[in-house]
C-alpha cells in the first residue's frame, strides 16, 4: 500500500512517500480500515520532531497521523457490532497517512457528514473537550484561548460559549470576525496583548486554554493573577519550567467513543462548525505539514489518500 513513513526525527523533509509498504492485518479488537481521509494536526510534526517523546515515544518506521475516516476493510477477532463495507471515522493505532490502516476507537460515521469533516472530529473534539473539563469552567467565567482559530480552538470556543463561557480568543487580525462568528472576543497576539486582554474582558481572566504555544505562558499567568492551576497548555513545550499543565494524553476509550457520537451528531445536524482550511493529497503530506507547522492555519488541513 501507499503510505507516508520516516526513519528518523527531523523536519519535512524526513518524511517519505512509499508505494511498497505492507498492508496491516488487523489483530484481536481491532478492525482494518480503507482510508478516505485523514486529519493533519499540530501534534504530527510535533511528533516528527521528537518533542512529544514523554507523551507519544515513537518506533520507527514510523507512520504519521492520529485520526482518520473510511471504510472497515476487515474484522480482527472478538469485533462486533461493525461490518465490513461500514463507514467509520476515530483515532488510528497504526497511523493514519496510509491507504490502510487498523483502528480500535471509533464510531459510525452519520451518512450527511462528509469523509473531510469527519477525519476533523477526533483529535480537535477530544482536545478541546478534554481540556476544557481540565480547567473546570463554570458558567459566567472568562477563558482565554490562544490560538482559537485553530482546528482545537474553534471547537473549543464553541464547547465554552455553549456552557455559558464568555471566551477572549486570540487569532491574527484576518480571523477576528470567523471568531466573532462562534461567539469569542477576538484579539490580536502579540506585544501588548495583556492590554488587548484586560480592555477585552475588564471583569478579569479566571482560565486559560493555551493552544498555540509561542512564548504565551508569561502573560497567561499575569492575567490570572498567578492562578497557574487554571492554566492548560497542550502546545507550549517549555510548560514544566512556568509550573504549568502540559495536557497531551487522550482520554480512555469508552469516554472517547462517546464524545467522537456527539461530536458527529452535532456536526451533521449543523450545530458545530468545522472548516476545512485546505485539502491534499497523500504524496503532498509534507507540504500540509509545513503548511500546519507554520501556526497561521484556520481550521483543518486534510490529507486524501
Amino acid at each position: 500500500m501507499e503510505a507516508i513513513t520516516y526513519e528518523e526525527f527531523g523536519g519535512p523533509e524526513v518524511l517519505r512517500h512509499e508505494a511498497g509498504v505492507t498492508v496491516p492485518e488487523p489483530g484481536a479488537g481491532q478492525v482494518r480500515v480503507k482510508v478516505a481521509a485523514v486529519g493533519v494536526n499540530p501534534l504530527d510534526h510535533k511528533r516528527r520532531h521528537g518533542w512529544v517523546e514523554a507523551f507519544y515515544p515513537t518506533t520507527f518506521p514510523a507512520v504519521p497521523g492520529l485520526e482518520f475516516a473510511g471504510t472497515v476493510d476487515a474484522l480482527g477477532e472478538g469485533v462486533t457490532g461493525v461490518e465490513a463495507g461500514d463507514e467509520v471515522f476515530g483515532w488510528t493505532t497504526t497511523g493514519a497517512y496510509a491507504e490502510y490502516a487498523l483502528a480500535e476507537v471509533f464510531v459510525p460515521k452519520p451518512a450527511g457528514l462528509s469523509w473531510e469533516r469527519a477525519a476533523s472530529i477526533p483529535v480537535a473534539g477530544e482536545t478541546a473537550r478534554r481540556v476544557l473539563d481540565l480547567l473546570a469552567l463554570k458558567e459566567g467565567e472568562t477563558l482565554l484561548l490562544h490560538g482559537a482559530a485553530g482546528a482545537v480552538g474553534a471547537l473549543a470556543v464553541q464547547f465554552a460559549v455553549a456552557a455559558g463561557v464568555t471566551v477572549v480568543g486570540t487569532a491574527s487580525a484576518r480571523n477576528h470576525d470567523f471568531l466573532r462568528g462562534l461567539g469569542a472576543i477576538p484579539v490580536t497576539y502579540g506585544e501588548g496583548l495583556a492590554d488587548r486582554v484586560r480592555a477585552a474582558a475588564p471583569q478579569g481572566v479566571d482560565a486559560v486554554f493555551d493552544a498555540a504555544g509561542h512564548d504565551t505562558l508569561p502573560v497567561s499567568i499575569e492575567l490570572t493573577g498567578g492562578a497557574k492551576e487554571r492554566i492548560v497548555t497542550i502546545a507550549a513545550v517549555d510548560a514544566e519550567e512556568h509550573g504549568i499543565v502540559f495536557s497531551g494524553v487522550t482520554v480512555a476509550p469508552p469516554l472517547a467513543r462517546t464524545w467522537l457520537t456527539a461530536h458527529a451528531r452535532l456536526a451533521a445536524e449543523g450545530r458545530l462548525r468545522l472548516d476545512i482550511a485546505e485539502t491534499f493529497p497523500l504524496k503532498e503530506a509534507a507540504r500540509a505539514q509545513e503548511l500546519s507547522e507554520s501556526g497561521h492555519v484556520r481550521g483543518k488541513l486534510v490529507l486524501l489518500p
